[in-house]
């Protein structure tokens, strides 16, 4: 069983997934925090080496993510590369989402490529939305909501979703 959750930096998916995971008696893992554990703060990857250097890094992260069963929190451009998009065909996506409102405190924390910079944090999530939304099987807006709320939501959309996997599994309902 696997979940992964996608969308743009500060949507909440760490903080959310980590609360997922508990709801589903499953580990999490955080491409991001993989990343961050072997080579350091990604800001300072983004400003040492550059982009396309933090994507190799992200992809080898995301690889390592899928081969266990468990909540998966990508980065918000993870599914930016043709790979990743093909290792999430048949696997159960939500996009989570935040209104621009609700990022600006989010990205205020310095350790984000984005730091502050809500025009760039909207004018990203514009360039990656029709991405995200054909890549996800549901969407969930976390603004302004408890994130155990959220949390619950997406862990029942999650339960339904390893039931009808299980399912077809099977060979059809009986």
């Amino acid at each position: 069983m696997k979940l992964v959750l996608i969308g743009p930096p500060a949507a909440g998916k760490t903080r959310i997934g980590k609360r997922v995971a508990r709801l589903l008696d499953l580990p999490f893992v955080d491409t991001d925090k993989l990343v961050v554990a072997e080579h350091g703060p990604i800001a300072d990857i983004f400003t040492e080496h550059g982009e396309p250097h933090f994507r190799a890094l992200e992809r080898a992260a995301v690889v390592q993510a899928l081969e266990t069963d468990a909540v998966v929190s990508f980065g918000g451009g993870a599914v930016l590369d043709a790979e990743t998009q093909a290792d999430l065909e048949g696997l159960p996506v939500l996009l989570l989402t935040v209104q621009p409102h609700a990022v600006a405190a989010r990205l205020g924390n310095g350790k984000r490529p984005l730091a502050g910079d809500l025009d760039a944090w909207s004018a990203l999530f514009e360039s990656r939305r029709e991405l995200y939304h054909r890549l996800a099987g549901h969407v969930i807006d976390s603004t302004d909501r408890p994130a155990d709320e959220v949390a619950e939501e997406i862990a029942a959309w999650a339960r339904e979703q390893f039931r009808a996997s299980v399912i077809d599994l099977e060979g059809g309902a009986r």
